[in-house]
């Protein structure tokens, strides 16, 4: 695979010119580095101020860690970085989500990798913004003493082979010293590589693996201790380029093309536009949710249709706890539902995607079901879990790649998969008739074995249950099954498929209903309250004015919720989910509460709770998993699930305020 790559790198017809690379970075004059700046947007930050901005001394974060609510993220449909306030880049997984990463310093600053690039500003306010309707991140840096801007992005579409990062750094006003530092590692438990180069270009090459890494530089690098290093003054106006490439570099590089970046940053930026320039909806909160459909965009993967719940694994669901899972893969749910929120902005081509996915997985019946509850993004079956020897993120172990979830047997996959198949073929394409013989047969498997206990949307390991939560969902599969069946004249069994319908139905209410609790709870047998119930009249299980359903809202409201922040269950010595540490508030849940307000008819409480939750919301608009005690993000980040349930709010509340008159 690297034959000759070290020659061709050292042939370079680059973009970066060695004339100018002493010290100073090459002036240029291409539109996308000089364009005007773009004004700050309105944003939320986790402290509800309506922008936010942290002064960084020196770089240095609370116990050398960033907080994980301040970073960015960009990406290509094949993975993403997370760059943070101050520059630094210190999660990217390559070339794949699921790929081992090459920055990592995130969860351990000596295993894990990183990119900095920063400015010579002490004291400098730091901010970030996107340039608007894309995925290309500028982050800024103000002081007295001069104003700095990098902007990142990842190049969408050049080499299915070849991730590549472009880093663009740009001396707004006063001439301003800087420094960049690339020091990738390759592999869970790092595998030494050798450096090679000269004053433009290094080359990562590891011991062991199939990728490498390649750093261009338009100012003159010095190499060392298996890292590149520049320092470099840009004069007023001034630009230094650094483009990284990461996976098979057999074979011509893009980034040696000349204007290389400049081309890359206006087909990226006119991408991100074309894309969410799909978008139908209109509504009030349109920046919130067209950012929450850029997000989700960045988790597809193009190459083989699906998505990940999340890029990035192990960030603690509590500082020092032991709730750290690895997201970088495919759940059906979270797939479903992400579809679902898509297709009600009007954007159907990932849900065929997605379709021709699924229609590729083995199907064969295991002990878990038809269907894994979660695989790789290529389809593979392979998720084991396994600790690594990492410090982690503040101190939080174990640090787990894979995840033990894959092997659960989990029933609501299949509402979930059923309910985004049935509005597909409503709203985008007919799905096939091979195709429907296959769900035909994962419906059947589901009438067999709905009474089975399971683990739960919640993914427990504290024992299998019979969950509110799973038997609402297979009643979900089953009903739009035959709903599906009778509008196309579908062969369907639906005399039997209706039946098992209706004995889902009451079981439902007969089972899981507490009539001490007034309420539908967790699991039959059971007095808890779980905030998954929520799901319940979104998905049309009850209506939203029944007297059951708001005797369950009002005591979901009295234990569940803090002021707008909704906890998914109580945690009571470990007997729900195997852990006793407590957790933060699931944002997802108090989006899902906020939409239940809307559907029974409390506009204006749901609007309020809708825009409380909002205020929530890193810098950016975008989200983690929790929130912690103090509003601070926790879990895995971005989370597709939290901007999921967001547009599905922001849908739901926009479309009643709009049919009860409020204009605003």
């Amino acid at each position: 695979m690297l034959a000759g790559v070290q020659d061709r790198a050292g042939q370079r017809g680059l973009i970066f010119a060695k004339a100018g690379r002493r010290g100073t970075g090459r002036r240029t004059s291409d539109a996308a580095v000089n364009a005007p700046n773009p004004p700050f947007s309105t944003s939320r930050s986790a402290k509800l101020t309506t922008r936010h901005t942290r002064d960084i001394h020196g770089g240095a974060h609370v116990n050398d860690f960033p907080a994980i609510e301040d970073h960015g993220v960009v990406g290509d449909l094949h993975t993403v970085a997370l760059v943070g306030l101050d520059g630094t880049i210190d999660f990217m997984c390559a070339p794949r989500f699921d790929s081992p990463p090459v920055f990592a310093s995130l969860l351990d600053r000596e295993k894990g990798g990183i990119f900095q690039l920063k400015p010579a500003l002490n004291g400098a306010r730091h901010k970030q913004l996107y340039l608007p309707d894309t995925n290309v991140l500028l982050t800024r840096f103000l002081s007295a003493d001069g104003v700095a801007e990098i902007s990142d992005f990842m190049a969408v579409g050049d080499n299915p082979r070849v991730r590549c990062l472009v880093r663009r750094v740009k001396a707004v006003r006063g001439d301003i010293g800087f420094r960049m530092r690339c020091a990738p590692r390759f592999g869970y438990a790092p595998a030494p590589h050798k450096l090679t180069g000269d004053d433009g270009y290094a080359l990562f090459l590891p011991a062991t693996g199939d990728i490498a890494a390649r750093l261009w530089s338009s100012t003159e690098l010095r190499h060392g201790d298996g890292e590149a290093v520049a320092e470099f003054t840009l004069k007023h106006g001034e630009s230094a380029t650094f483009v990284l490439e990461v996976g098979d570099l057999e074979g011509d590089s893009p980034a040696s093309q000349p204007h290389y970046a400049a081309t890359a940053f206006k087909n990226t930026t006119n991408f991100w536009r074309r894309w969410i320039g799909k978008s139908t909806y209109t509504g009030r909160w349109r920046d919130e949710v067209h950012r929450s459909a850029l997000v989700l965009k960045l988790l597809v993967s193009q190459p083989h249709g699906s998505l990940v719940a999340a890029p990035t694994f192990s960030l603690p669901e509590r500082i020092g706890g032991a709730r750290n899972w690895d997201y970088r893969y495919t759940w059906i749910r979270d797939a479903a539902f992400t579809l679902y929120a898509l297709i009600r902005l009007g954007m159907t081509e990932e849900t065929g995607a997605f379709i021709g996915w699924l229609e590729g997985l083995s199907h064969e019946l295991k002990e878990m079901g038809p269907l894994q509850p979660l695989y790789r993004i290529d389809g593979g079956e392979d998720v084991e879990e396994l600790e690594l020897d990492w410090e982690g993120y503040r101190g939080s172990r174990p640090v787990r790649v894979g995840n033990g979830a894959g092997t659960q047997v989990q029933l609501d996959i299949y509402g979930a998969l059923m309910d985004s198949v049935y509005l597909y073929d409503k709203y985008g394409q007919p799905v096939s008739y091979d195709f429907w013989m296959r769900l035909t047969a994962l419906v059947d498997w589901v009438c067999d074995n709905w009474r089975t206990p399971d683990h739960g949307i919640w993914e427990v390991r504290g024992g299998k249950q019979e969950f509110l939560n799973s038997r609402v969902m297979c009643w979900v599969a089953v009903d739009r099954a035959v709903r599906l069946a009778q509008r196309r004249s579908f062969p369907a069994p639906l005399v039997r498929w209706l039946e098992v319908r209706d004995q889902m139905y009451r079981s439902v209410f007969e089972e899981m209903w507490s009539p001490r609790k007034k309420a539908f709870v967790q699991h039959a047998g059971s007095d808890e309250l779980d905030a998954s119930a929520l799901l319940m009249p979104l998905l049309r299980v009850i209506s939203p004015t029944d007297p059951r359903w708001k005797s369950t809202m009002k005591a979901i409201t009295e234990e569940l919720v803090e002021d707008s922040l909704v906890r998914r269950y109580r945690i009571r010595g470990g007997k729900v989910d195997g852990f006793s540490d407590h957790e933060g508030t699931f944002t997802i849940c108090s989006f899902w509460y906020a939409e239940c307000l809307s559907r029974g008819g409390d506009l204006q409480q749901a609007r309020f709770v809708f825009e409380k939750v909002l205020g929530y919301a890193n810098h950016l608009g975008l989200f983690a998993e929790q929130l912690g005690q103090s509003g601070e993000h926790l879990g895995n980040f971005p989370q597709a699930f939290t901007h999921l349930s967001l547009i599905s709010a922001a849908y739901d509340l926009d479309r009643r305020l709009d049919a009860a008159g409020w204009r605003a």
